[in-house]
Parts: C-alpha cells; sequence; structure tokens
C-alpha cells in the first residue's frame, strides 16, 4: 500500500476538504450530521472558526490498556489479568488481508485523502437529504480519535457517554485532532494504531485479542475468511457477534469480502472460495485473573498479584501498582516449577477432598534461593462455597492474602534448637524432661516471662519420662525437653533465631510474643513461611527469604523486582547438627511415615492442642516444603474424621500431613538426582551404671546414698535417690544433671519407693 505522510496542519486541513474556511467547514460538518441548520443552532460561521480554533493541538495518545500475562519457570502462562483484553502488536504482526479488510470496509480511500475525506463528506450529505437518515462520513483517523476518547474515559461512565456522543462540538474536536495526527504518523501507523485500540466484541480490544478470542489464533496468522468477519465485526460488535448471531455475522462477512473484490483486492475466485468457506469459530472464552489458572496455580498467581499491589517497587501508591497490574501489559515470569506444582497439586487433593471439613495447604521452597516451587491447596480457587472452592490462601499469611495462619506446634521446636546449638549448647545435651511440669519461669529479651497462671505443660504420651538426650527428645517430639531447653537458654534467644528465619512477625502480621510455650508452636505461622524457615536447615544456614517473581517486562522496559536476599542465620555446624537431629525424625522418630525411600529426607511432626491442626515441614538438600492441615476456621478438632475418604480416631502431623509431604516431594523430585546432607557424630549419652554392692543384687540403698534401684516401671540406671530441696541441682549415678527448681524427689528408708527426683519440687 502506498502511504504518504502529510504536511503542516493548514495545508493538511486544505487536501483533506479543498477548501479554506472554517465556516464552510462547519456547514459540511452540520450537514454531514443532518443537524438543523447552523444558524437555529447559533452557530455561526466565525463561532465554529473560534471553536475549531480554541481547541488545544498538542493531541497526545495515552498508552493503551493491555493484559497482563503470569508465566511459570518455564514460560508456560499461569493467568492473564487485565481490565481491558488487550495486546498490542507491531504492523508486521498483523496479516496484510487484515490490514486491508479493515481498510475497505471502512475508509477504502484511507491511503488517498487527508485526516477528512471530502468525497465522502459530500456522499453523506447527499445520502442524508436523499433518505432523511444519518450517515457519517468519519475516516479511520477520526475513528482512531475517537477511541482514544474512549480508552481515556476508561470506566468512567460520565467520560464514555461524553466520548461517544455525535455533537458538532465532538466532530470538531476529533477533526482538529485527526489532522494533527496526520501530521506526525503514517498511514500505516495509524492504521496499525486503529486496529491496536478498536473493540471487536465479547472483551476482546484489539486485532491480537479478536484473533484469539474468535479464531484462538494470531493477527498475523489470520486466513481471508477470518480477517473479514473481524473487520465487518467493529461497525457493531454485538449486532454481528458470531457467538449471538451467527448468521448475521456472516452475512456481514461475506460483505466484507465482496467490497474486497470489488475493490480488485482480491479475485472473483478468492471471494467465492471464502464466502463459501464455513465461519470456523474456534471461540476461546474470556480468560481474566487467576480464577482461570490451571493445576491449582490459582492460589500462586493470586500470591504474585498481591507481591505487585503490595511491593512500593511497582508504584507509590496501591491504586499505581493496581493499574500497572491490569492494565500495563506486563510480561511477569515466576519461579513457580510446573512439575513442583502439578506433583503438590496431585497430592494435596488425592488426600483431601475440596469438601472435606477440614482442607489442607502445601508450599515448597528452593534452598539457599528464596524460590517458591509450589504453592497448592485442597479447596479449588473460586467463589463457589458448595463446591468447596475459596479464593482465601492458606499457604500465606495476612501480609499477602487474607489467611491469618495457624498454630505450627511441634514443627518450631527445631527453631529452639538451632538457638541453642548456636549458642554453645552440645547436642549430647541432657534434660530430666519429667511426664508433666509446671512451666518455669524464663528470662525475655526485656526481663522475664513468669508463669502467674501456674500452667502446666505435658508429654503427648504417659510413658515420655526422661532424662532423654537431644536426639531422642527431638525424635520423640518430647514437650518437656525443649521447655527446659528454653529455659536454660532463655525465651530471648529462641525469639532472635525465629526473626533470623523470618518467623519473627507471625501469620497475622503481629510480632511474636515472649512466653513460654514459644518453644511449643503456639504462633501462627503459613506453609510459605515454615518451609522457608527449614529451607535455611537445608542449605546449612543460610535464609533466603521468599520470592515468587524472577524478572518482569513493561513494553521495551525491563522493571526492578524484589530481590531475594540471602544471609547466614547459623553456622554451618549447627544446621548440619540440626540436620542429623531431623534425620532421625524421618528414619526412627514420629515422622516415619514421611520419609521418602529414594533419598534423605528430614523434617518435623506438628500437632496443636484439640488436633485443631496438623503439620508436617521437611526437606531434602534440594526442596524444602510445608504441610498444613486443618479447620481453617479452627472450630473442628481432628478426631473421629474422615479426610480424604480416610478414617482417623486421631490426626497427628505423622499420618495426616506426612503422607501428603512425602508424595509431594517425591513427585517434585522425580528427575533430581539424590543429594546427600552433611550431618555430624552425636554421641548417645552413657547410660547410667547402677551401684550394686549386694552379690544377690537385692541391695536396697539406704536414705543417705544415690540408689540403685529404679521406681516401679522406670529402665535400669534412672533412680536418682534421694531428691534434694527445690533450687538446687542434684545429678543421678549417670551424671545427668537435673536444672535448678526440678529437684525435689524424696527416697523412703528403703530406696526402692522414693520418687524419681525429677518431678517438680512442690
Amino acid at each position: 500500500m502506498a502511504q504518504k505522510r502529510s504536511g503542516s496542519p493548514l495545508d493538511k486541513a486544505k487536501l483533506a476538504v479543498n477548501f479554506a474556511g472554517a465556516s464552510v467547514l462547519a456547514g459540511l460538518l452540520t450537514a454531514g450530521l443532518a443537524l438543523p441548520a447552523a444558524g437555529a443552532l447559533g452557530l455561526t460561521a466565525k463561532n465554529t472558526a473560534d471553536s475549531f480554533d480554541s481547541i488545544p493541538a498538542d493531541f497526545k495518545t495515552p498508552p493503551l490498556s493491555q493484559a497482563s500475562y503470569i508465566y511459570d519457570a518455564k514460560g508456560g502462562l499461569i493467568a492473564k489479568v487485565y481490565d481491558r483484553d488487550r495486546t498490542i502488536v507491531k504492523l508486521d504482526d498483523i496479516a496484510p488481508v487484515m490490514r486491508q479488510a479493515q481498510v475497505d470496509i471502512e475508509d477504502a480511500r484511507f491511503y488517498e485523502h487527508g485526516a477528512i475525506d471530502l468525497k465522502g463528506v459530500l456522499r453523506a450529505i447527499t445520502k442524508n437529504a436523499e433518505s432523511g437518515s444519518v450517515q457519517g462520513a468519519s475516516t479511520l483517523t477520526q475513528q482512531y480519535v475517537k477511541n482514544v476518547f474512549v480508552e481515556q474515559a476508561g470506566d468512567d461512565k460520565d467520560k464514555f457517554l461524553e466520548a461517544t456522543r455525535q455533537t458538532l462540538g465532538r466532530k470538531i474536536q476529533e477533526l482538529k485532532y485527526a489532522i494533527k495526527l496526520e501530521e506526525d504518523l503514517t498511514k500505516d501507523e495509524i492504521l496499525t494504531n486503529y486496529l491496536n485500540i478498536t473493540f471487536f466484541g465479547n472483551q476482546a480490544y484489539g486485532i491480537e485479542a479478536a484473533a484469539n478470542r474468535y479464531f484462538s489464533t494470531h493477527a498475523k496468522d489470520l486466513t481471508l475468511p477470518e480477517a473479514a468477519m473481524l473487520a465487518g465485526l467493529v461497525q457493531n460488535p454485538s449486532a454481528y457477534d458470531p457467538t449471538l448471531h451467527p448468521q448475521a455475522a456472516k452475512t456481514r462477512r461475506d460483505t466484507v469480502i465482496r467490497r474486497m473484490a470489488d475493490l480488485k483486492h482480491i479475485t472473483e475466485a478468492e471471494a467465492e472460495k471464502a464466502i463459501a468457506t464455513p465461519m470456523n469459530l474456534k471461540y476461546s472464552p474470556p480468560q481474566n485473573g487467576c480464577i482461570t489458572a490451571k493445576q491449582g496455580m490459582g492460589f500462586f498467581c493470586d500470591y504474585v498479584r498481591n507481591v505487585i499491589k503490595t511491593d512500593k517497587v511497582f508504584g507509590k501508591t496501591k491504586a499505581d501498582r493496581v493499574k500497572l497490574l491490569s492494565r500495563g501489559g506486563l510480561k511477569i515470569f515466576t519461579t513457580l516449577d510446573p512439575t513442583a506444582q502439578e506433583s503438590a497439586q496431585k497430592a494435596v487433593t488425592q488426600k483431601v477432598y475440596a469438601k472435606d471439613p477440614v482442607a489442607a495447604a502445601v508450599t515448597m521452597v528452593k534452598p539457599g534461593t528464596g524460590r517458591i516451587l509450589a504453592m497448592a491447596q485442597s479447596r479449588p480457587y473460586g467463589l463457589d462455597a458448595k463446591k468447596g472452592q475459596t479464593q482465601v490462601n492458606f499457604n500465606v499469611g495476612s501480609d499477602f492474602g487474607t489467611a491469618n495462619g495457624q498454630q505450627v506446634g511441634s514443627t518450631f521446636k527445631p527453631i529452639t534448637a538451632a538457638a541453642a546449638i548456636d549458642g554453645g549448647m552440645p547436642a549430647t545435651q541432657v534434660f530430666s524432661s519429667p511426664n508433666k511440669m509446671p512451666y518455669p519461669n524464663m528470662s525475655t529479651c526485656n526481663g522475664q516471662w513468669v508463669n502467674v497462671e501456674g500452667a502446666v505443660v505435658p508429654n503427648e504420651s504417659a510413658s515420655e519420662i526422661g532424662p532423654y538426650a537431644m536426639q531422642e527428645a527431638m525424635a520423640k517430639s518430647v514437650n518437656t525437653y525443649f521447655v527446659q531447653m528454653e529455659q536454660q537458654i532463655g525465651i530471648c534467644s529462641v525469639k532472635k533465631m525465629a526473626e533470623k528465619l523470618g518467623l519473627g512477625v507471625a501469620a497475622t502480621g503481629k510480632r511474636i510474643q515472649q512466653v513460654g510455650a514459644l518453644t511449643l508452636g503456639t504462633e501462627s505461622f503459613a506453609p510459605l513461611h515454615m518451609s522457608s524457615a527449614y529451607a535455611a536447615f537445608a542449605s546449612r544456614g543460610t535464609y533466603c527469604n521468599p520470592i515468587a517473581i524472577t524478572s518482569i517486562t513493561y513494553g521495551s522496559k525491563r522493571l526492578s523486582v524484589p530481590k531475594s536476599t540471602c544471609r547466614r542465620v547459623m553456622s554451618e555446624k549447627t544446621a548440619d547438627t540440626i540436620n542429623t537431629l531431623l534425620l532421625g525424625v524421618t528414619q526412627d522418630g514420629t515422622g516415619t511415615q514421611a520419609g521418602l525411600t529414594d533419598r534423605q529426607s528430614a523434617g518435623k511432626t506438628g500437632t496443636t492442642d484439640g488436633r485443631l491442626n496438623a503439620w508436617f515441614t521437611g526437606y531434602t538438600p534440594d526442596l524444602a516444603a510445608s504441610v498444613w492441615l486443618g479447620d481453617p476456621m479452627q472450630n473442628r478438632e481432628m478426631r473421629n474424621i474422615t479426610i480424604g475418604g480416610t478414617y482417623f480416631s486421631s490426626v497427628y502431623g505423622a499420618d495426616g500431613p506426612g503422607p501428603i509431604w512425602r508424595t509431594a516431594v517425591s513427585g517434585a523430585l522425580v528427575n533430581t538426582p539424590a543429594s546427600q546432607f552433611t550431618t555430624v557424630v552425636i554421641p548417645k549419652p552413657e547410660p547410667p551404671k547402677p551401684k550394686n554392692d549386694d552379690p544377690k543384687g537385692d541391695d536396697k540403698g539406704d536414705d543417705n546414698k544415690t540408689g540403685d534401684n529404679r521406681a516401679p516401671g522406670r529402665g535400669p540406671g534412672r533412680g536418682h535417690g534421694p531428691g534434694q530441696p527445690s533450687g538446687q541441682t542434684i545429678a543421678g549415678p549417670g551424671g545427668f544433671s537435673l536444672p535448678p527448681g526440678l529437684g525435689g524427689g524424696q527416697a523412703d528408708a528403703n530406696g526402692d519407693n522414693g520418687t524419681d527426683g525429677d518431678t517438680p519440687a512442690p
């Protein structure tokens, strides 16, 4: 197509209408619009000319609203987010037949006239006079200007009505701006802009979106019949909607084809063949927002969307950030691994059904990077609660969603252990660990926590009676052991380690509290928090804050995105020791049902009071994952309950979340070579050696010596003989020390019926 660039605005006006003087122009416009006489409206030639001159000439086209695309780590589309579904394309990305069809049906002399087609205006005047109807004479340039006004109006209804109102003033304004555009842009540029801005119905703005909507193809690949149908839509997208009015759409399409043949832009044979071609729609319904994401990716998509909405790197205000996402045409590339996501989604939905009374969520993180690899839930992302759907993301806290997390139970104990070991406590440390004890008073960062209510902490099982060393206590998840550990190192040390691991602020948005039960997981977190914290153990002591976005392009620009900051939070030796301890949990502790069979895996179970929540958080050197299971409303205890078709008399972290974790992680690592942890040797404490100077073995001891006989039901060497006053430290025969305030056992005269000496003193 030949094209020419116009000269000055005045020259362009002369070329366009072949006359000078705004009075004649006004008359033509008035007649063209079939308006009453200009005099009746008080529109004198001078007034019209003044109006024309008073319109600013610095017309600027705004950036077009475009859809933003969110992609996974392998380039797969997760979701498209938009106010208007539009993807801007270049001239070369629009099929020539599409460009020709649009020109032929809308403005056949587009490449011959200026901003105004004088012949078209005169033809419209004549036909209006003959028929009494109104026929416009707008050029493609003028129509483009009108579409710009519509685009600027956005969702403002008043501005939209003003932009589409057919008045003489509006026509004059369109004309002056059209003249300006014809001076600044080539014809091809104007046509390209027009095809990118115009509305084709069914939420499709611009030719690329239209090609995808109706034919599931790209604008550059449109055929003659397809192009003719789309070109015909522009005049009235509702009346010619092929999904609602297929016959009207075909008739209109054929009209475009005949018009192209009349203008000799296609042959008669091509026209007949195109007219004989069925419509062959391949309709792709509008796909807007995270609700359209597949493979359970809706919650990750929602997280990404909230990152952009909340992070000031994307704009000063929330409104600016929302506008950037929904209108900016961003290409957002994320960390989501489709293999890990698919595995996590299958694992969680196979074990927990959407309509179960409880829900489950799992988040996976790549150690040493902070990259979120997967985010899945048992309840689908959606609005239909009757189908078990929800838009609440249980994987995150209130900072990036609407959930407030849940208490994490014993999965918090490794944080206490990390604080203790990093502070110098040996992994062989033994505590008396009675079956039940009051919380002792403990030091905090700014004073002391006092158990004013006399709260008591029990172990899970009646058989869990100390003393215990650290490795066994971790494997069995002995509550009293970790409370005694917390007392010895102080709550402040635990709090500071939690902060280093990204757990200083609970999922509710509030800072964690320095209370005696902190080590037992009374604070609420989300799977994203816990998987990120445990990833620091996997990476030998380096914590990386979680990230979901790797890069964003904005047109030809590359935007800054939040980066993961990785920092050492504990020594490698501390992390290696924790890894050794948590390996024991999956090998012969409470987490055996979660342990992997093809590689090393470490982790920790967690169950909260009343069986309201159950957790398993674990990792390999290559992947960290956290699984939560429970009632989001915290009203339903997990006792005598059926979950995923399986009956549970009582749910634990091992048998509820554990198998979900194992299935999810196994699938995520299916093609990943097995890696090994760096472990340490933790010597087992020497068992107490019984003192027996009676060759018959019936020495009863006395009330002044350490007894050799144990209380009924106790293992060898665990008798501690006479108790000491509260506040003193005593030692049993094996050298097990008891912290102050935990002595107080008493032996009778025979030494065989005394208490064990490791229960709290009165």
